[in-house]
């Protein structure tokens, strides 16, 4: 049985790769789920593994050295998969310090209790790895075009949050090359799926849908993302902790290039052929609730990802084609209104009226 410490993992890609571990190693894993639940964190994210024996939640933050350092004490953890971390661009705007407490020094504090936990007098105990899970935003932005993100591109980040992410990048590359430290980076594409915090764009635009609310688009809605089945996202990290060489990192995208606005107009197209004809949402959702907004500060234009590497060594590939993930997660939110609705009471709602100004 392999240990692995997942950082983060009560949040949407954490939890989605909790889950994926269960369904396809079985009883071969245990897990130990690390979060602090800030905002982005929630332990419903997990009810379908809560229950099984082999699962271990610790809510405690990755900034805490003696939390971190007891869970060390008292597992032999084999994998660190590293996803905790404030993520939300326009947070980090307006609040930069806590990006860079989070993103930098825990992933540092996480860095240092493995390599203690792990060291042995002529490197460290066999079979051991740590993950950092990255983000193709600390390579800046594309022009449109041919172009595309390779793992050669140099770092350019124009965020607060991308460079706290490069800045944790570099931190893990370090003790790869300082302390011969066994590492992988994985660098993605925008993420949708079950889970996602209704901040970003796909749950954001398909509950204020079925709301009957303004959708909000930031400047002229041609900023392009690369878009990633969180379930293919998943397999992919779990394909590099088996197979990656150590030391290397492996960007992994979806081939799947859209403006925001098309993003948008796709919601809107498949919640019309998916809502029944008597569900009174229906007629309300229509292209008059887009709504233009004045644009982010330090708004990339262009994100694109080559998985050409990931594909060549460990025989990764994206699977899901963008219109069947845009509609398995259109079904998921609609079959979990719940879920949505507890999410975006109170605290939220202040911050979402905030930062679109509606």
């Amino acid at each position: 049985m392999k240990t692995y410490l997942v950082t983060g993992g009560a949040g949407f890609i954490g939890a989605n790769f909790i889950e994926y571990l269960f369904e396809t190693k079985k009883e071969a894993v245990k897990v130990i789920n690390v979060d602090a639940l800030t905002y982005s964190g929630n332990l419903e994210n997990l009810k379908r593994v809560e229950d099984n024996p082999n699962y271990i939640f610790v809510k405690a933050d990755i900034c805490d050295k003696a939390a971190i350092e007891q869970i060390f004490a008292g597992h032999d953890v084999d994998y660190v998969v590293h996803f905790a971390a404030e993520t939300h661009v326009d947070r980090s705007i307006r609040n930069p310090e806590v990006f860079a407490k989070t993103n930098v020094m825990g992933t540092l504090n996480l860095l240092n209790a493995a390599k203690n936990a792990w060291e042995t007098e002529d490197g460290y105990k066999e079979g051991k790895k740590y993950l950092q899970v990255s983000t193709d935003e600390v390579y800046g932005s594309l022009e449109e075009g041919n172009t595309f993100f390779y793992e050669t591109t140099p770092l350019d980040p124009h965020s607060p949050y991308s460079a706290s992410k490069a800045s944790a990048d570099m931190l893990v590359k370090s003790y790869a090359d300082t302390y011969q430290f066994p590492v992988n980076i994985t660098r993605c594409s925008n993420n949708y799926g079950p889970y996602q915090f209704p901040e970003k764009l796909i749950p954001l635009m398909i509950n204020n849908a079925l709301s009957g609310k303004k959708l909000p688009i930031y400047g002229d809605g041609l900023n392009v993302r690369d878009w990633l089945y969180v379930k293919d996202h998943a397999k992919a990290i779990s394909m590099v902790i088996d197979n990656g060489k150590l030391g290397e990192v492996y960007n992994v995208g979806g081939h799947n290039e859209k403006t925001n606005i098309e993003i948008v107009t796709i919601i809107l197209d498949t919640l019309q052929e998916i809502l029944p004809a008597d569900d009174a949402r229906r007629a309300g959702v229509t292209k008059e609730l887009i709504t233009y907004v004045a644009d982010r500060k330090g708004h990339d234009r262009r994100y694109a990802i080559a998985p050409d590497k990931i594909k060549e060594d460990i025989g990764w590939y994206p699977e899901t084609k963008f219109e069947d993930g845009i509609r398995l997660t259109i079904q998921w939110y609609l079959k979990h209104q719940q879920w949505m609705e507890n999410i975006t009471s109170g605290q939220y709602q202040e911050y979402y009226k905030e930062m679109y100004s509606i």
